[in-house]
C-alpha cells in the first residue's frame, strides 16, 4: 500500500463532486471531525454505557467521553507518526503533504469508532448476537444465507458503525454521512466478512460489502482473498493507531473509574500504574505525588503519565513497523510491539480489569439488566416486522423512526431495520421502551 493512495479526501456518495485540486484551510478530513461532533448519533453516546452504570453523584465515563478521549490520544499518536514519516520520505525525495492530514483522519475515526455500539456496553452486542444464536431469533435460521446468519449471530458494533456512516436510510442523502474514504477505512478494525471471522469480529455486514470493497479498492488496500471468495483485506494503516488509542483509553480509564467508585484501592491503582516505569522514573513520580494529598489527584497524575508513555511507545512501534504495515505482514496490535516494561504494565492492568472490574457487582448487574431489556425488545420488534399484519405489530411499527425501512420486501433488510433501531437507542430510551411495552410505565392520563 502507498500513502499517496491511502490518504484520499474523496467523499463516499459524493464522488461526482470531488475536486482534488480545491484549496481550503478547513480540509475535508477536518470536516469529517466536525460533522461527527454535530451529529445526533454522536450526541446519543452520552447516554450509552461504557463499562459502569451511568453516573449518579460520581461521573464515570460514558461512550461520548470515551470517544472524545480516544480522539485526543489518537491525534497525539498520529502527530508523532506524521512527523517521523515526513522526515523519512523527505529524504527519499517523495511528496510528503499527505502526512499533514493523518492526525485529522485519525481523530475523526476515533470519534466514530463506537457509533454503532448498542446500549449497555459490550453486553448489548452479545445480547443481540445471542438472540439469534440462542434465543427466539434462532427460529429464523432457515430464512437467511450462511453469510447473513453469521452477520446476525456475531453482531458487531464496528460493522454497524460502518453501516451507520455509509447507509442511505429513508429520507436521508446518498452516502450516509458522506465521510471521506480514508476516515471510513480507518474505523474498520476487522476488514473481512463475518463468515470468515476467526474470533467473531468483522468489519461490515453483507449489505455494506460492496460499499467497503469500493472504499478499499480506491485506497489501494491489499486484498488478501481471491476473486469469488469472501472479502478479506489488509487493514488501512491508520486503523492500528485508532485501535491503540481505543485500547489505551478503555484500559487506563476503566481503572481510574473503578478507583473513583471505590472498587479498586488507591494502593492497587498506584502499584499498577507505576509498573509501566523504571525505578528512576518511579522515584520522580513519587516525589511529584508527595505534593498533593487528594488520592484522585494522584491517580489522575499517574493516569496521564501512563497514557503519555503508551502514546510514545505505540507511535514508535508504528514507525518501526511501517513497512510491514504497508505490505500487510504486520502481526498483532501496536501494543504488542511496545517495550517489555510497557507490555508487562499493560498486562497487569488487564488482569486487574478482568478480575476486579468486569466481574464486579456493578458491571454484572448492568449486563444482566441490559441483556434482559435488549432481548425483550428484539423479540417484540422482530415479531412486528415479520408479522406486520397483526394488530400489535401495527401499533409497534408506528413507534419506529421513519428512517428505518421496516416495510422492505427482503426479510434481512427488515431485521436490519430492527438492529438499526435497537443499536441507536440510548440506555435510557431502551429502558423506557421496555417498561412501556411491559405495561409498567404508562403515560399520564
Amino acid at each position: 500500500m502507498t500513502w499517496d493512495k491511502l490518504v484520499n479526501d474523496k467523499r463516499f456518495g459524493l464522488e461526482d463532486y470531488h475536486d482534488p485540486k480545491k484549496s481550503t484551510i478547513r480540509t475535508d478530513f477536518r470536516r469529517d471531525y466536525d460533522r461527527l461532533v454535530f451529529s445526533s448519533p454522536f450526541r446519543r453516546l452520552q447516554n450509552k454505557t461504557q463499562v459502569f452504570p451511568l453516573p449518579g453523584s460520581i461521573f464515570v465515563h460514558n461512550r461520548l467521553t470515551h470517544s472524545m478521549e480516544v480522539a485526543c490520544v489518537g491525534k497525539s499518536m498520529a502527530d508523532t507518526v506524521a512527523v517521523a514519516l515526513a522526515d523519512k520520505y523527505a529524504a527519499k525525495a517523495c511528496p510528503t503533504e499527505h502526512f499533514a492530514h493523518l492526525s485529522d483522519i485519525v481523530a475523526a475515526a476515533c470519534l466514530a469508532h463506537d457509533l454503532g455500539n448498542p446500549p449497555f456496553g459490550h453486553s448489548g452486542e452479545r445480547a443481540i448476537g445471542t438472540f439469534f444464536s440462542e434465543g427466539a431469533g434462532k427460529s429464523l435460521r432457515e430464512r437467511f444465507s450462511d453469510a447473513q446468519w453469521t452477520d446476525l449471530t456475531r453482531f458487531e458494533g464496528n460493522a454497524n458503525a460502518f453501516r451507520l456512516l455509509t447507509h442511505q436510510f429513508n429520507g436521508r442523502r446518498q452516502g450516509g454521512f458522506a465521510m471521506t474514504y480514508s476516515t471510513l477505512a480507518s474505523i474498520v478494525k476487522y476488514p473481512y466478512e463475518s463468515i470468515i471471522s476467526p474470533k467473531g469480529k468483522f468489519g461490515f455486514f453483507q449489505t455494506e460489502k460492496d460499499d467497503f470493497k469500493r472504499v478499499a479498492d480506491e485506497l489501494g488496500m491489499l486484498r488478501l482473498s481471491a476473486e469469488g471468495e469472501p472479502l478479506h483485506y489488509a487493514r488501512h494503516p491508520l486503523v492500528y493507531i485508532v485501535e491503540a488509542a481505543d485500547d489505551i483509553c478503555y484500559e487506563v480509564m476503566d481503572i481510574e473509574d473503578a478507583h473513583k467508585l471505590k472498587i479498586l484501592s488507591t494502593e492497587t491503582v498506584i502499584d499498577a500504574f507505576m509498573s509501566f516505569f523504571t525505578a528512576e522514573r518511579r522515584s520522580q513520580m513519587e516525589r511529584h505525588m508527595g505534593r498533593v494529598s487528594d488520592p484522585n489527584e494522584k491517580i489522575a497524575y499517574l493516569r496521564s503519565c501512563v497514557v503519555g508513555t503508551l502514546v510514545q511507545q505505540c507511535a514508535q512501534a508504528f514507525i518501526d513497523g511501517e513497512l510491514k504495515i504497508l505490505d500487510g505482514t504486520f502481526e498483532g496490535s501496536l501494543l504488542d510491539h511496545i517495550t517489555a516494561l510497557g507490555r508487562d504494565g499493560y498486562k497487569k492492568c488487564s488482569d486487574i480489569s478482568w478480575n476486579k472490574i468486569y466481574r464486579s457487582a456493578e458491571v454484572v448487574d448492568i449486563e444482566l439488566a441490559g441483556n434482559r431489556i435488549i432481548t425483550f425488545l428484539m423479540e417484540r420488534l422482530c415479531q412486528a416486522v415479520i408479522q406486520p399484519e397483526l394488530n400489535y405489530s401495527r401499533l409497534l411499527l408506528a413507534k419506529f423512526p421513519e428512517q428505518y425501512d421496516v416495510g422492505a420486501p427482503d426479510i434481512f433488510a427488515r431485521i436490519q431495520a430492527v438492529l438499526d433501531h435497537v443499536s441507536a437507542m440510548t440506555d435510557v430510551y431502551a429502558l423506557d421502551l421496555y417498561r412501556k411495552l411491559n405495561g409498567t410505565s404508562l403515560p399520564a392520563v
